[in-house]
């Protein structure tokens, strides 16, 4: 049984919208798509710079002092 599509509700206040209701699954999708865009300019930003490499032992020796 395939689940209906709800069109989402818009709620206005003084004649201008102010919040939406929306399905849960929408929502999500929503939230995975922002998530994603954000990753992608945070990895865009990422590649502006030099990449830089330390060695395996210093990155021990870090997180061993956390």
């Amino acid at each position: 049984m395939k689940a209906r599509k709800i069109t989402p509700e818009i709620i206005v206040k003084d004649g201008k919208p102010r919040a939406v209701i929306l399905d849960i699954g929408d929502y999500e999708e929503i939230l995975e798509r922002l998530e994603d865009a954000h990753d992608l300019q945070m990895l865009r930003a990422m590649r502006k710079k030099p990449l830089r490499f330390r060695k395996l032992q210093d990155v021990l020796n870090e997180i061993s002092s956390l």
